[in-house]
């Protein structure tokens, strides 16, 4: 049973990290969707909102649209990651949410949701998108069941962390302008030195990496479809020139954004290698 697979109209995805690019998953971005992250088996570390957590094995994280997230998962990891648009029909939190799943019941119930998401999308049967908006609805209860018993793992937050926070949301608001760090720390009433400082200490990033990878990200996107232009993928993202955007990916990836687009530039190390939830 495959691991990766779409609903034909729901937009519902159940995908397997170790089965995509590196970079969609490794490098910062965000998403429109709702996502739901289950590691069954493994550790690695999550980057959520400008913070960097570690992860276990029975670990759960909701990542509410459009927060910044990129995750960093171990060679023997098992994992699924669930998008579901967003909206009152899934109920999920609005806020993040990081649990580590202790009760077998509980690990087994989500378990039990997520493979009959997969059941229906390889099987494709008659009333598709309604099966899979009633299971997405199980899972986001689901959720808010594991967080009313009190099991979230959300410790305290300190002021670097706030403020990494916070940054993180300015770039998900503005990493296609020309703005960089120093601007966006102005924003925040903070210098660009101790911005850097922040984010260093609550991700391992530096402010300029930070707004860098979701760059990246999003260029190594939109070079996906082929009859864009690179100018046009240039010019959406703030860079001046098509040569500049060049230099930028070159500099990142060690690769042009023609050989990116000719699939040479995806050999980097993977974020997993799940397939299944069950081990065999």
């Amino acid at each position: 049973m495959t691991a990766e697979a779409v609903s034909g109209q729901g937009g519902i995805r159940l995908l397997s990290p170790g089965q995509q690019p590196a970079w969609a998953y490794g490098l910062l971005h965000d998403r429109p969707e709702t996502t739901l992250l289950w590691l069954t088996r493994g550790q690695g570390k999550i980057t959520l909102g400008g913070v960097r957590r570690g992860l276990g094995t029975h670990s759960a994280v909701l990542i509410p649209p459009r927060r910044l997230f990129a995750l960093d998962l171990g060679p023997q990891s098992l994992a699924l990651i669930l998008h579901a648009p967003g909206g009152d029909e899934s109920a999920f939190p609005d806020a993040p949410v990081h649990l580590r799943v202790r009760d077998a019941l509980a690990q087994a119930e989500l378990t039990s949701v997520l493979e009959s998401i997969q059941r229906e999308l390889s099987r494709g049967r008659p009333h598709l998108d309604e099966a899979l908006a009633a299971y997405v609805r199980l899972a986001a209860v689901w959720l808010r069941r594991q967080r009313q018993e009190g099991i979230s793992d959300a410790p305290d937050e300190s002021a670097a962390q706030r403020l990494s926070e916070a940054y993180a949301g300015s770039v998900v608001a503005g990493y296609r302008c020309v703005a960089g760090p120093g601007a966006m720390a102005a924003g925040l009433g903070v210098t660009g030195t101790h911005l850097t400082r922040a984010c260093r200490a609550s991700c391992g990033r530096s402010a300029q990496r930070i707004l860098s990878e979701r760059k990246l990200h999003e260029a190594q996107r939109l070079l996906l479809d082929r009859e864009t232009p690179v100018a046009t993928i240039a010019a959406a993202l703030g860079f001046a020139s098509p040569a500049y955007f060049t230099r930028f990916i070159r500099k990142q990836t060690g690769r042009t954004p023609s050989e990116l687009r000719a699939g040479t530039g995806q050999a980097a190390r993977p974020v997993g290698r799940s397939v299944s939830l069950r081990r065999r």
